[in-house]
């Protein structure tokens, strides 16, 4: 995989100085930056050997990459996407990937109808700790609660608070707490158990976006809750209860963590994978090896699960008068 990197914020520091140099068969062929980020960009390909920083999306691909890695603010995702399924390269999108279940739906059928791969990064669905609950999840009987948390205080919440409107918190870029942390929420939630019947979003809303909030899904016979802020710290992880038992995970579900399973005849068993540190090479790790061995079947998996996060969301979202301009 020859990779093109759009944007030079927090995220792409992290993959270029800690996840690129982990993926065999990943060569970072060059960053492309708005002017006002180039000086940025132009430092960190300094330090990570990155060859190429430019303006111009043209010059990127003249570079010779055969895939787009898209990194910017939420609202400029389905345009780049778009863009560079377009000129025939494959794609992956940081989370969320689009900002409404129409957007994301577009974009997988310009996908397929040009025969290529669109990844969204998410880190969640690729640890084999997240793979270890699945795989205990019949050993503790009917599944009746399920919980998942993330609540993390954002240090752009303070410049919020005193009147800026950053990313994170605006709604004309697509923020807010659902569709940030939220979104690793659901995909643990919708990874283990597919789409509920109904979501419901009671969400903390300052200026028009959630900077806080507890979304509730319906499923057959039992209830998930899945809390998120980036307006207050709280705890993080993952709790499963069944009738036979319980599973829980340590951390947040961006990284899961150490599981353990917990029986009622008193079985204790406790799974780390070690990858939580590695979370971003370990995506990429499965995104190489999908275009390597043109593995559509898993590939395709990993885009539904996507589609029906984002539907949720898009839903949810709505439910709780939270309005984007994708939105129409």
């Amino acid at each position: 995989m020859r990779l093109g990197v759009v944007g030079a914020g927090a995220m792409v520091a992290e993959f270029l100085e800690r996840a690129a140099p982990r993926v065999p068969g990943l060569e970072v062929a060059g960053v492309l930056a708005r002017p006002r980020s180039l000086d940025r960009a132009r430092e960190l390909a300094d330090r990570t050997g990155v060859p190429l920083v430019t303006d111009r999306l043209d010059e990127l691909c003249a570079a010779g990459i055969d895939t787009l890695y898209v990194a910017v603010p939420n609202a400029a995702h389905v345009a780049y996407a778009r863009e560079g399924l377009e000129r025939g390269l494959h794609v992956v999108v940081e989370k969320p990937m689009t900002s409404t279940v129409d957007e994301a739906l577009g974009l997988r059928r310009l996908a397929e109808e040009r025969g290529l791969f669109l990844f969204e990064a998410i880190t969640t669905i690729h640890l084999a700790a997240f793979a270890q609950v699945r795989a205990w999840l019949p050993r503790i009987g009917d599944v009746k609660l399920v919980q998942s948390q993330y609540s993390q205080y954002s240090r752009r919440y303070d410049a919020f608070r005193a009147g800026e409107v950053p990313p994170a918190f605006d709604p004309e870029q697509s923020g807010g707490a659902l569709m940030d942390l939220g979104l690793y929420n659901l995909h643990f939630v919708l990874g283990l158990f597919g789409e509920p019947e109904r979501a419901t979003y009671t969400a903390n809303v300052e200026r028009g976006i959630d900077t806080s909030g507890v979304l509730v899904l319906r499923y057959p016979g039992f209830v998930a809750t899945c809390t998120q802020a980036k307006d207050s710290a709280g705890p993080q992880g993952g709790l499963i209860q069944g009738t036979a038992g319980r599973i829980t995970t340590s951390t947040s579900p961006n990284l899961v963590g150490a599981v353990t399973l917990e029986l009622a005849d008193g079985t204790v068993e406790t799974v780390d994978d070690g990858l939580a540190g590695d979370r971003l090479a370990t995506e990429f790790r499965a995104f190489v090896r999908a275009v390597e061995e043109d593995d559509r079947a898993a590939a395709s998996a990993w885009l539904d699960r996507s589609v029906a996060v984002i539907r949720v969301q898009t839903a949810a979202r709505l439910g709780a008068g939270i309005r984007f301009p994708a939105d129409g």
